[in-house]
């Protein structure tokens, strides 16, 4: 039995995600200046990829 056309990783490597991960978030925010070391990880504000 075949796999269904949507269901395959490889169309899933090249998509972009609209949601970031935590690491990426605090990467983002740390390259934007509005992270300090020893921030909390929880509750980060809101960005776009």
């Amino acid at each position: 039995m075949s796999q269904h056309r949507s269901l395959r990783a490889a169309t899933t490597l090249g998509a972009k995600r609209n949601v970031l991960k935590r690491f990426e978030r605090v990467e983002l925010l740390k390259k934007r200046g509005q992270w300090k070391a020893g921030d909390r990880v929880t509750g980060l504000r809101k960005t776009k990829p």
